[in-house]
Formats: structure tokens, sequence, C-alpha cells
């Protein structure tokens, strides 16, 4: 066991399971087809990583390698802005990126203001049936929520909320986005003259450097 078994497919599957599972939730979690799915844990069930109980899987966390891999992910990745991103779609909740992240989708990475490594939250809204689930997958990777440094999540926790999709990212809706940049204008007009002329919006926004003789 050891390198043999690793690769991202096994990564993933390990970030995506919680505590008791089925194969077919994580394959959907992960997007692999059930049938590589089944591939990849069988090998982890025969390496004792993962034990049948009755219809589900059980996690066996105490498991050498899966506390190397865990460990492994967080030291690498804990700290990385992108895996704030990417790692959401793996937990099986139901989110969408708003505020500055919106306009960040929105503009396809166009633009982005008022964040760096030292100090990078990431603005993200979460149903509030998934609370539980969301925090416990932060503990177990080392993901920080409202933090005062470094990355981590700002969340808004709420019952029911709308969502668009951009570029398959799951994100506010863009007029919401749209009204948040007018009501920011002085941190957002390039951002809205960029919105109006991508997504064809009509805003009358101009937005002009200033240019000093």
């Amino acid at each position: 066991m050891g390198m043999d078994l690793m690769n991202s497919y096994v990564a993933k599957i390990l970030i995506a399971a919680r505590p008791e599972d089925s194969i077919n939730s994580i394959a959907k979690r992960i997007d692999l087809s059930y049938g590589w799915t089944y591939k990849w844990i069988q090998d982890m069930i025969e390496e004792g990583i993962f034990k049948w109980q009755k219809h589900k899987i059980a996690v066996q966390s105490n498991h050498h390698f899966y506390r190397q891999t865990i460990d492994y992910i967080k030291q690498a990745f804990a700290s990385e802005v992108g895996f704030y991103y990417s790692v959401l779609q793996l937990f099986g909740i139901t989110y969408c990126f708003g505020k500055t992240d919106a306009v960040f989708v929105w503009t396809k990475g166009g633009y982005n203001i008022g964040r760096s490594k030292e100090y990078y939250p990431v603005f993200v809204t979460i149903k509030t049936a998934d609370r539980f689930l969301f925090e416990q997958y932060c503990k177990k990777l080392d993901l920080q929520i409202n933090a005062q440094s470094g990355v981590f999540y700002i969340v808004e926790f709420l019952d029911e909320f709308p969502r668009e999709f951009c570029d398959g990212i799951p994100t506010e809706p863009i007029d919401e986005t749209i009204a948040f940049m007018k009501k920011y204008i002085y941190n957002f007009q390039p951002a809205l003259e960029m919105i109006s002329e991508m997504y064809d919006k009509k805003l009358n926004i101009q937005y002009k450097e200033a240019v000093y003789d």
C-alpha cells in the first residue's frame, strides 16, 4: 500500500468520503463513473481503508494510509486559494459564490480586489441544511472559516437562495452581482464595465483611468 494506489481519483475519494457513505454518492460528488469509483474503492477495501457496513462503506479513519493522505492534503493545499474554490464540489452541498467572488466568477477571473495571500476571504452562500456537513469537511481538511488572516471562508447560511452557473461554477445570479457592484461602485466600476460588455447588459458604465500630463 502507498504510492501504487495513490492518484488524483483516490485523493478525491478520500476527501469526499463521509464516515458512512455509498459508492454511488461518492461517484456523484467526485464526478466519476460508478464503475471507476467502485474499482478504486474496492482496492481500498482490500487494503482496509474502507469496510463494508451493510449496504454502505465505512471509512477506517485510523488506517495509516488514510491518515497519511489526509495529512498530506492538509499540508499541501489547506492554505492554497484555489483549493478553497475547487474542493467545495466534493462536499456534496448546495452552495454558490457571492459578493467579491461572484464578481470574480462573472468576469471570468478578470477582476479581483481587496485580497492577497495574507488576507483572502472566499465569499460563499451555503444551504442551512448543509451547515453541519460543510463544517465537518472544513474540520477534516483544516480549512478556515471566518479567520483573520490567510485564506478562509466567509459564509452566509440560508434556507433557500437563487443561483446561476457561469462556466459550470455555481454563483449568485448576475443581476444580484450587478446590484452589489453598484452599491460599492467606487470599488467595482471597472468590473461593471466589463460585465456590461461581456453580457450585453447596457449598464451605461464608462470607466477610464485618469491620465495626468
